[in-house]
């Protein structure tokens, strides 16, 4: 049941409202002045405050800058001596809507079911956020995971380009993902770009976007990465794999901060922030003119290399714990636990795979083994990997 607030001055506007939404089966307290309004707000939590503008001691528009400094709760403003500007001012400071008195009841009550509506999508926003936080957790308390998560922390702010540098399966995108989390972009579109999944002749297309007729089966217009990510953060994901051509215009854009779609001739500005990552040893490729040396420094202002499982197998324990943890969760079983030796086993495999594997070879200890995941567990369903 949502829970309103109601701040008034008037007794008869405030049981009015009361017994309006108790009637729509709204959960309802009342207060008659601002400051106190202000001390029920901070000793409880509401899903929408409605507001008199017109109060003594503190007028509404003091109660309505307080409320959103203290949170993102709905508030919607009403009067009885209102004017265009007035709603303008409450608007521009804040206010979900503005509402004037005597009421119309439908629009009343249209108002209240937007407001809640609006604070429902922050609550699960905010709910889906924390769980991609989670899903990107990095996990590890190795000196290697430590150094990459303080280097995070220090570029993160920043809009400087970003190398990461790993094997497959070594967690490359996780990196990228904090650093958009933690960036002042984070509240903007974060656009992951496979350069490895998209073929050559599609690529530019896929970055750049193209004009209607552009070729053959361009039949509409259609914005590229570049465009998706404005604002925010573009992560060119195995950037090693991207053709030589479409490498000549992601530098174009670095240096100028211009795209143009394919088969236009406009050139549209962008602010884009590039991390790119790769398993490849691009000054290799360099060497073997596969790579554009002038690109590779543009994208390099910052180096993070990720390491192979196989560098931090201190990390096993926790990564072990929180695959468990997480699959079991998943699949509805009860927390199954794993003995030390267990543990000792998963840590002379050699991880080819890293990351991946390990996850996937937990996937497969938690689906097959019983209440306990034991040494003899490890031998029998960690096959065919190999011991060091």
């Amino acid at each position: 049941m949502s829970k309103i607030l109601i701040i008034d001055d008037e007794i008869s506007i405030r049981r009015t409202l009361k017994d309006i939404l108790e009637y729509e089966k709204y959960e309802v307290q009342v207060a008659e002045d601002g400051i106190v309004g202000l001390d029920i707000f901070k000793q409880d939590k509401f899903d929408l405050v409605l507001c008199d503008i017109k109060m003594p001691g503190k007028d509404g528009i003091e109660v309505l800058e307080e409320m959103t400094q203290l949170g993102d709760t709905p508030v919607v403003m009403i009067s009885g001596h209102g004017t265009i500007d007035t709603a303008v001012d409450a608007i521009k400071k804040g206010a979900f809507d503005y509402i004037s008195k005597p009421f119309d009841l439908n629009r009343l009550l249209v108002t209240v079911r937007n407001a809640l509506d609006k604070a429902n999508l922050i609550t699960e926003t905010k709910i889906l956020k924390k769980k991609v936080s989670q899903k990107y957790e990095m996990i590890g308390t190795s000196k290697a995971i430590t150094d990459n998560k303080n280097m995070i922390e220090r570029v993160a702010t920043t809009d400087a380009r970003v190398l990461i540098t790993g094997g497959n399966g070594t967690g490359k995108e996780l990196v990228a993902h904090w650093l958009h989390e933690k960036s002042n972009r984070s509240n903007q579109a974060f656009i992951e770009v496979n350069c490895a999944a998209i073929p050559s002749e599609l690529i530019e297309s896929e970055l750049f976007g193209h004009e209607k007729g552009s070729f053959t089966s361009a039949i509409k217009q259609k914005k590229g990465n570049f465009e998706l990510a404005n604002g925010g953060t573009l992560f060119l994901d195995e950037i090693g794999d991207m053709s030589l051509s479409a490498q000549a215009k992601v530098l174009r854009a670095l240096q100028e901060n211009k795209i143009s779609r394919v088969g236009g001739e406009k050139e549209i500005n962008i602010d884009v922030r590039i991390i790119a990552a790769t398993n490849k040893n691009l000054i290799e490729e360099i060497e073997n003119k596969r790579f554009r040396e002038d690109l590779y420094h543009r994208l390099s202002v910052i180096l993070i290399h990720v390491p192979s499982l196989n560098e931090r197998i201190e990390d096993i324990p926790l990564l072990t714990e929180h695959f468990i943890e997480d699959i079991c969760n998943t699949q509805g079983k009860p927390k199954m636990e794993i003995t030390e030796d267990a543990i000792l086993d998963l840590q002379k495999i050699n991880w080819t795979g890293n990351i991946r594997e390990l996850r996937n070879v937990i996937e497969r200890l938690v689906i097959l083994c019983d209440k306990k995941i034991t040494s003899e567990d490890i031998s029998k369903y960690a096959a065919p990997f190999t011991k060091k």
